[in-house]
């Protein structure tokens, strides 16, 4: 059974249409409220998710303040360059491996909170997110997917100025001053997808849509990006990888984002973050 998981104001819960079941709960206490402790029991929430006909629901999703699905993971990877338009418009080579950086996990936010910007020259760049279920070493391409708990949204806030202030380029400072790394609104297992290699992402700014592709369009896809890590180093649950941008950031065209700009991301099949820029 599919499974959507969510971070209710700090407490595992799962998902469904627009009620929301408090995870500690509904297991009569076997799994933590603590959304990073629970993440780990992700093989757990498809028999629970079943279950939740039987359950009372705790509230009403709309009603209440959602939280990083994921809010302290321990490895958070980022991916440059994944979109070959992307690539194109940052008038730089395809890559033949991954281009891999650190987006520093203290940047992590919610789904709807504010990007706290600093200086003026901030961008905007709508990914896919994966998060790993379980330890992952040396995992197979055709293996990958069942090693993913499940995938959400975020947003690669990056500080352009920073992030080119020193050669080669800062990619890690410059993607994770705080709340740089929205993520949300919920986690979604790749079993609610008909084909989860194929996702519709896009970017709008101020209603002005920017980013419009599908994930299908990856140089490198999600079971690539999970075996090329695993072969390198151990993956934990609820490691987080953002897959990458695809066409249309405000760096080629100086389109910076600026205090009371809305970013709202999307992913086709999981929903919509909205972060207002302070």
């Amino acid at each position: 059974m599919p499974f959507s998981f969510a971070n209710v104001d700090g407490r595992a819960c799962l998902v469904e249409d627009d009620s929301y079941f408090d995870l500690e709960r509904i297991s009569q206490g076997s799994i933590s409220a603590d959304p990073m402790q629970a993440i780990a029991r992700n093989t757990e929430f498809h028999e629970l998710a079943a279950s939740l006909g039987s359950h009372e629901s705790d509230g009403v999703v709309s009603e209440t303040r959602l939280r990083a699905p994921v809010p302290r993971p321990r490895n958070s990877f980022g991916v440059g360059l994944n979109y070959k338009d992307h690539a194109e418009e940052s008038k730089m080579d395809l890559p033949k491996v991954p281009v891999v950086f650190t987006k520093y996990p203290s940047c992590i936010a919610g789904p709807y909170d504010a990007v706290l910007l600093r200086g003026d020259s901030n961008d905007y760049e709508a990914e896919l997110v994966v998060v790993i279920g379980q330890t992952t070493r040396d995992v197979a391409y055709d293996q990958a997917w069942s090693h993913v708990a499940g995938l959400t949204i975020g947003q690669d806030v990056s500080d352009r100025a920073l992030q080119l202030a020193a050669r080669p380029a800062h990619f890690g400072l410059g993607k994770s001053r705080d709340t740089y790394g929205p993520t949300g609104p919920v986690l979604v297992s790749p079993d609610n997808f008909d084909d989860p290699n194929d996702l519709s992402i896009t970017c709008d700014i101020n209603g002005e849509r920017r980013q419009d592709a599908r994930t299908s369009s990856l140089i490198f896809d999600v079971p690539f990006l999970v075996s090329y890590l695993s072969e390198i180093m151990t993956l934990e649950a609820g490691d987080l990888i953002f897959t990458g941008t695809p066409a249309g950031v405000g760096m080629p065209d100086k389109r910076f984002l600026k205090a009371g700009d809305v970013i709202r991301t999307t992913v086709g099949g999981i929903g919509a973050m909205e972060n207002t820029c302070q």
